[in-house]
């Protein structure tokens, strides 16, 4: 069953002026400064669902390995106290099946079961037990008594098992029925001394892996995970998606704004936050009635606090939606500003994932890419969630936070044959020779033929404001892509990804340069000097 972006839920206003803000609890960060990293998390959230006398096994897929293991077991959500005993972890083999030999029993101050009050969680004890990356743990135990209603995450996209009586320690479980979601559950976190860190997926549908097959761990954060892997990065990946999720308006799940603290800011080790698709939701729940302007400002306030509490926030462009039942006229002029505030070098993200560039039909670009299009024009099949992993840069995760800078360069118009000067932050063909730092720029290889410049006179990133529409300033504070085209006669073309458009020397030269051209023609050509 798949579950669509667009709630079930009625839609509710938005508050004028700030954000829907219900009651929560469970929001106090649990000791995370401990030695261990998150590897594996959900998102928590209400439920129907209630057990009496049965065991839960549920299968966890890491991001990261490591030598010693603890989980964190929520009843955020439930309507009286929770008691969980006879709690085990262990090497899944295939199916309910568990590796024997690797079984460990899990502690809670000592004791072998807990009680959790209404709204509040519970870490474990950490417990010996070697986890490799990128495999499948089992956490498995027994509810004693009547639950209420059970905090749980809804399409988990993985088999999970329950069965009656207190068999939490069993190798095999016998008949068990299969169930798509996860209970009580929240996270599992490793000791890791080579961890950097952990980058947390705060988003929606898309997130949450919506269109990925069942049992094949391929959401976009999984593949995020083994390519970080595979590059030799030890970073754990957290995927907070919730399906239906919206920013600003309330529909499944707490919004991304209330639920910020818990399911970003509280999980162990986090050091970045992925911000991600939430903002479609709102723009397709409301019909467009939500526009750009409250959703930047809601990410806006979401930049400040991760950067309060020492977290890198790194913003992701929405994907294209048209076709989808939600969308509108309204709503895709929402998302190109949002867009654009992402792109924008004065959004305070402390760097990109292109998401909608990544995904969209270069020939409609308020499409998806049929080759990505999961069918309903609005969550992207497994080879469009891959695309969206590959987008990710991740030298955004080195110590620098920042991608290197490969080259200083400098640029001489064809226009008019001057150098490009940062003339106040306003860059200009004016200078007739490369005189000093205000004509030279640190050219930072973005990959996949994208970079970024950041100006020597000042440190500061080059820009193409107000959605492109404004002069190249050097003025921002986070990397702003452009394409570098390689033009036949030797020469350099620059085309700003905020807007799909040509750099030009303007006038002859005589003008700011500004990205606001649809062809390469003499003006658009420069020469780079290095």
């Amino acid at each position: 069953m798949r579950k669509s972006i667009l709630a079930a839920a009625a839609v509710a206003s938005v508050v004028a002026g700030g954000l829907w803000q219900p009651a929560f609890a469970d929001t106090t960060p649990s000791a995370a400064l401990d030695g261990f990293t998150g590897t594996w998390a959900v998102a928590p959230h209400s439920s129907g669902a209630t057990f009496n006398r049965q065991t839960i096994r549920q299968i966890v897929r890491t991001s990261i390995g490591g030598s010693a293991a603890r989980i964190r077991l929520s009843n955020a959500f439930g309507n009286q106290p929770l008691t969980i005993a006879n709690v085990h972890l262990a090497k899944r083999t295939s199916g309910s099946s568990i590796d024997a030999a690797s079984d460990r029993a899990v502690t809670f101050g000592g004791a072998t079961q807990t009680t959790i009050p209404v709204g509040g969680s519970v870490v474990s004890d950490q417990v010996a037990f070697a986890v490799g990356a990128l495999t499948d743990v089992a956490v498995s135990f027994y509810l004693p008594a009547a639950t209420g209603n059970a905090t749980a995450h809804d399409y988990g996209f993985q088999t999970n098992y329950v069965v009656a009586g207190n068999v939490a320690g069993n190798a095999t479980l016998s008949s068990p029925q299969n169930r798509g979601n996860y209970f009580f559950l929240t996270n599992l976190d490793v000791q890791n001394a080579n961890a950097a860190g952990a980058v947390v997926a705060l988003g929606a549908s898309i997130t949450d892996g919506v269109s990925s097959p069942d049992n094949a761990n391929r959401r976009w954060p999984n593949d995020l995970a083994v390519r970080l892997n595979q590059s030799g990065r030890t970073v754990g990946v957290l995927n907070q998606g919730i399906a239906g999720n919206g920013l600003v308006v309330p529909a499944t799940g707490q919004t991304a704004s209330v639920r910020f603290d818990r399911d970003v800011l509280a999980q162990a080790g986090v050091k970045w936050v992925i911000f991600s698709d939430n903002p479609l939701n709102d723009l397709s729940n409301s019909r467009g009635s939500v526009t750009g302007a409250q959703l930047i400002s809601a990410t806006t306030q979401l930049i400040t606090r991760a950067h309060q509490a020492g977290v890198k926030f790194l913003c992701s462009t929405l994907t294209p939606f048209q076709g989808a039942g939600g969308w509108t006229q309204a709503g895709e002029t929402g998302r190109q500003a949002y867009n654009a505030f992402v792109r924008g070098g004065s959004s305070g993200c402390d760097g990109v994932i292109d998401q909608d560039a990544a995904t969209h039909d270069p020939a409609r670009p308020t499409w998806f890419l049929p080759a990505y299009d999961s069918g309903d024009h609005l969550h992207p099949n497994e080879a469009g969630l891959q695309a969206i992993a590959n987008a990710v840069n991740l030298t955004l995760f080195d110590a620098t936070g920042t991608p290197p800078a490969s080259t200083v360069v400098s640029y001489r118009a064809r226009a008019n044959g001057l150098v490009v000067s940062t003339s106040g932050t306003t860059l200009v063909a004016n200078k007739s020779s490369v005189g000093g730092a205000a004509e030279q720029f640190d050219r930072v290889d973005l990959g996949g033929g994208r970079i970024a410049l950041r100006a020597r006179v000042n440190g500061k990133y080059v820009t193409a404001p107000n959605g492109g529409a404004g002069a190249l300033m050097a003025n921002g504070t986070a990397a702003e892509p452009f394409d570098e085209i390689r033009n036949s006669n030797g020469t350099v073309t620059l085309r700003a990804v905020v807007n799909n458009k040509y750099v030009c020397a303007d006038n002859v030269g005589a003008a700011p340069l500004i990205a606001n051209r649809t062809a390469i023609g003499p003006w658009e050509q420069f020469d780079q000097l290095s």
